[in-house]
């Protein structure tokens, strides 16, 4: 008899970014493994907060793929600054997937996004109520990250997001962190068996093309273009000297001012799909991860994915991060939200300082630390004696 498992998620494909991706890795990873895959998710909207035009005015969708199907449940969608509207989103979903259970046939054993929270604390308290083997997996410690980022504030509201968090722990029955940090917090108070999951992606590692020496250095940043990666403020502060270029790739709530900046050494090219953007990548020297503040837990996944590609990272984000980058020698790190410090590096990067992270080496270490299909085996035994 096949395997089934549901996975329930706010973010997928054909949304873009770090979420999406994981989860679809994960999900066609348990396909192979011969599991049959439901994945609940909405109807797709991130990061733009309107509906994609080829889902729009659909309550929801069901498509079949190769490891199983995926239905998509309607939202009311937003990416609206204001904190209650986005919570009028998350609410959306969730009774939508109030809905789902009552009216579908689910498996035994359910794997669910936390975060937002709002949505994870429906899915487990579904999945109590519903005698479900509930699997968490936690990418962001939140509602602490959100304190930690400014847009949450102590009080009330806070401490209804705190109790919820906690009951999504204490109801799951293996708890799946994306980092050493993320576990630590949860088994400070709750005594749970946890599996460290790092966000490591699963492409081929590609061969690093020749390239002519070029006296031009480029550095690269591609991802979400919001406030807490602060590329436009980074712009804003840091000049780039004849000899160096930033280039940027994405979309998020800044991009249009990073596209009507005017600045010299700046390039930006908006958003490029998954493959096309991995080769434009092997064209550059140095991958830039930037975060404004050290948010706790986080680790940003750009790490394994830049540095699989060969790229060697100059990094910006604080945290564990940090210690990934200096242990496996995949880079450069300079102290979060240190202007001084960033410019200092820019001004003096040099083809012989980059020349002590040749990619040949980034991408060996990487691919041999970072190994997504040892993890993702050592996963699966778990779950399946959970």
């Amino acid at each position: 008899m096949q395997k089934e498992i549901l996975i329930i998620t706010n973010y997928f494909p054909p949304e873009r970014g770090a979420a999406a991706n994981r989860i679809y890795s994960l999900a066609e990873a348990m396909g192979d493994a011969d599991f049959r895959v439901t994945v609940v998710c909405p109807l797709p909207n991130y990061p733009t907060g309107k509906v994609f035009s080829e889902y729009s005015g659909k309550i929801s969708s069901v498509e079949a793929v190769s490891f199983g199907k995926i239905k998509r449940l309607w939202i009311w969608p937003s990416n609206s600054a204001n904190k209650f509207v986005r919570l009028l989103s998350m609410v959306s979903f969730s009774f939508s997937l109030i809905l789902f259970f009552i009216f579908s046939k689910t498996p035994k054993k359910v794997f669910i996004q936390y975060s937002p929270v709002f949505v994870g604390f429906t899915a487990v308290c579904l999945g109590r109520l519903f005698s479900k083997k509930i699997i968490l997996n936690v990418s962001d410690l939140w509602p602490l990250a959100g304190l930690e980022m400014g847009v949450l504030k102590k009080g009330t509201y806070y401490s209804l997001l705190q109790k919820m968090e906690k009951f999504c722990y204490k109801n799951a029955d293996l708890i799946i962190g994306q980092s050493e940090e993320i576990l630590q917090h949860i088994s400070q108070n709750i005594k749970k068996p946890t599996f460290l999951y790092r966000n490591v992606p699963n492409f081929r590692v590609p061969l690093i093309p020749e390239h002519k020496p070029s006296s031009e250095i480029k550095i690269v940043y591609a991802g979400l273009l919001g406030v807490a990666q602060g590329i436009f403020e980074i712009c804003q502060h840091i000049s780039f000297p004849e000899n160096v270029s930033l280039h940027i790739y994405g979309a998020g709530p800044e991009a249009g001012k990073i596209k009507n900046l005017q600045k010299k050494n700046i390039h930006f090219y908006g958003e490029v799909d998954r493959e096309e953007l991995h080769k434009e990548l092997q064209n550059y020297d140095i991958a830039f991860i930037p975060l404004m503040k050290r948010i706790y837990g986080s680790v940003p996944s750009k790490i394994f994915e830049y540095t699989r590609l060969g790229l060697p990272v100059l990094y910006y984000a604080g945290g564990e991060g940090e210690d990934i980058i200096k242990n496996n020698l995949l880079g450069w790190v300079v102290p979060v939200n240190n202007y001084d410090a960033l410019q200092r590096f820019i001004n003096t990067i040099s083809r012989e300082k980059i020349g002590e992270f040749p990619k040949e080496k980034i991408q060996k270490n990487s691919a041999s630390t970072f190994n997504f299909h040892k993890q993702f085996k050592d996963f699966i035994v778990l779950i399946e004696s959970n």
